[in-house]
């Protein structure tokens, strides 16, 4: 009989996206964390790493703000 150990390691991973709102970056956050919760599994967090206005004919148009993600990729390790 063969015994066979599986060892399991955890790896954060990193990546960026945008999101946006035309009315506010709290709206604009909301966004990212919606495409976020369509796209990954395992997210762990959010860091705000900047924020943007599209302005046109003096007025704001478009929220943004841009962050960084990170989230669990698990692989299976055979030892």
């Amino acid at each position: 009989m063969t015994f066979v150990i599986l060892r399991y390691m955890a790896l954060i991973k990193v990546k960026e996206i945008i999101g946006t709102s035309p009315d506010s970056f709290e709206d604009a956050i909301k966004d990212a964390i919606s495409q976020l919760s369509e796209l990954r599994e395992n997210v762990t967090g959010l860091d705000i790493i900047g924020a943007t206005v599209e302005v046109n004919d003096g007025k704001i148009v478009e929220y943004k703000v841009n962050a960084k993600y990170a989230y669990r990729w698990e692989k299976e390790l055979n030892k």
